[in-house]
């Protein structure tokens, strides 16, 4: 029995060595982040069998090689200039305010900047559910809804029911779903059986399915929230189809800004869907053309959709705040729930307060989410150092995710500053320019700033020292969060 006992300790003890063996060589190849590599090394050595199920779970930063085509597909079918990132953006011979921003963003997504557009911030959630019931129950043709987050609640079934009207008087009315994040929507009690009974046809998006999908990484999220309808109106930000307290989760009340759009950026947006509903069901819809409209400031605002997602590192989050906090001369103003970043967007951040810019980084008071939230704190102290000024918001969780850069544009919508926004999830921003729009998006943030407390650089460091090695210890794992 003593023997048996001490060949299963060899093996094991072996094993482990041979996963360790194993991993440098994989990390390696698979070319992460150095902080995200060290992560992954300190897991696997301190534990390498439990390292060794987490990377497969959570290892893959991708699709998966069967998704990844299936997603080049429908955005060569979509957004055909995001394929060659070696051709010039259309712009790229105009002398504009912001062409270094505007050739950027279409690098990235592979779509152009449309003038003509108008824009409704609309930051109450009762306001925005009125208005996009009144717009559903006007639709004439099509209503498109894409949420990361549908509750039945009061907010989604009002919602739903409009749906359920239109699709009743003759509307083609199509809905996704995160299947995670909405799991209880898809409950075989939640309202997605009444829909599709109703005629609506329901998706869920990035169904966690491992055997299926390959193992790739499951975690993956599609985190848009984006409604279209009949291709002229369309909605774009932060709220999700859930009442504004969440359920009674810590932090609430949550506090949002969308965006409801007209114009010919809703052709843009009208493709984002598009994209997103062949991804998941192979159909293959057919949204406006995208109109050959050459900047102008006379005839609205110019704005620009930038859909970002983890099936090509050219098409991240980080490369459009990274140009946005480059772009900045004198006032910069971010404000996001969760706040978990990266090497190159700290440094980004400290060199625009280097050069003069005053920036203002808001943030919850209260978040709902410990981890990320300890992540973020562990770089407060080195940001107010170089002369980042942090505002922490009371009242409520501030959910709103938006940049504001000088006067001259705005970036508003589902992205985080954090690791899963800039390279986990598919987001969705729109990027929009003048010093008009970026000043109403502006009184926004101040309305934020009014009601929040700014940190005290001398204060903070006097914390307790078990505070700041446990936050220190956190932001060891952000590259994993």
């Amino acid at each position: 029995m003593l023997s048996n006992n001490i060949y299963g300790l060899v093996l094991y003890l072996t094993g482990g060595w041979i996963i360790r063996v194993l991993m440098v060589p994989t990390l390696l190849r698979r070319q992460f982040a150095p902080g995200a590599a060290v992560a992954w090394l300190g897991i696997v050595f301190l534990h390498p069998y439990i390292g060794l199920v987490l990377f497969l779970m959570l290892g893959e930063t991708r699709l998966g090689a069967g998704r990844v085509i299936r997603h080049r597909e429908a955005v060569l079918r979509f957004r055909p200039g995001v394929i060659d990132q070696s051709q010039q953006p259309k712009h790229a011979d105009l002398a504009l305010p912001h062409e270094a921003m505007i050739l950027q963003a279409e690098k990235v997504s592979g779509l152009p900047v449309l003038s003509g557009n108008q824009v409704d911030f609309i930051t109450d959630a009762k306001a925005l559910v009125q208005r996009l019931v009144a717009d559903i129950d006007a639709a004439q043709s099509q209503v498109h809804l894409l949420y990361y987050i549908i509750v039945c609640d009061a907010t989604g079934e009002a919602v739903m029911s409009a749906v359920e009207r239109a699709a009743a008087r003759g509307v083609k009315c199509r809905l996704l779903a995160d299947a995670v994040a909405s799991r209880g929507f898809f409950h075989r009690s939640g309202p997605a059986r009444r829909l599709i009974a109703a005629g609506v046809h329901v998706t869920a998006a990035m169904q966690v399915a491992p055997i299926r999908r390959g193992l790739p990484r499951m975690d993956l999220r599609n985190h848009r929230k984006l409604s279209v309808i009949d291709d002229k109106i369309a909605y774009v930000g932060s709220h999700n189809l859930v009442n504004p307290d969440y359920g009674g989760r810590h932090g609430g009340p949550w506090v949002d800004v969308t965006g409801r759009y007209t114009g010919p950026i809703t052709s843009e947006l009208a493709r984002v869907f598009a994209e997103d509903w062949a991804f998941e069901t192979n159909e293959f819809l057919d949204p406006p053309a995208l109109p050959e409209s050459p900047p102008s400031s006379s005839d609205g605002t110019e704005m620009q959709v930038v859909p970002t997602g983890p099936s090509s590192p050219a098409e991240t989050y980080r490369r459009l705040l990274l140009a946005a906090v480059q772009s900045a001369r004198s006032r910069l103003i971010l404000t996001t729930p969760y706040f978990v970043p990266d090497e190159p967007t700290l440094v980004a951040l400290k060199m625009a307060a280097n050069r003069g810019v005053q920036v203002s980084l808001l943030l919850p008071a209260v978040p709902d989410h410990i981890f990320t939230a300890a992540a973020g704190r562990a770089h407060f102290s080195q940001l107010m150092d170089e002369g980042v000024q942090i505002f922490l918001y009371r009242s409520g969780l501030l959910h709103s995710k938006t940049t504001t850069v000088d006067d001259g544009f705005t970036i508003m919508g589902s992205a985080n500053l954090d690791v899963r926004s800039f390279n986990l999830n598919f987001e969705l921003s729109v990027v929009l320019y003048g010093k008009e729009v970026t000043g109403r998006m502006r009184a926004i943030q101040e309305t934020y700033l009014a009601d929040s407390t700014q940190l005290d650089p001398q204060g903070w460091t006097r914390r307790r020292a078990i505070k700041r090695y446990a936050d220190s210890a956190i932001t060891l794992l952000s590259p994993l969060l």
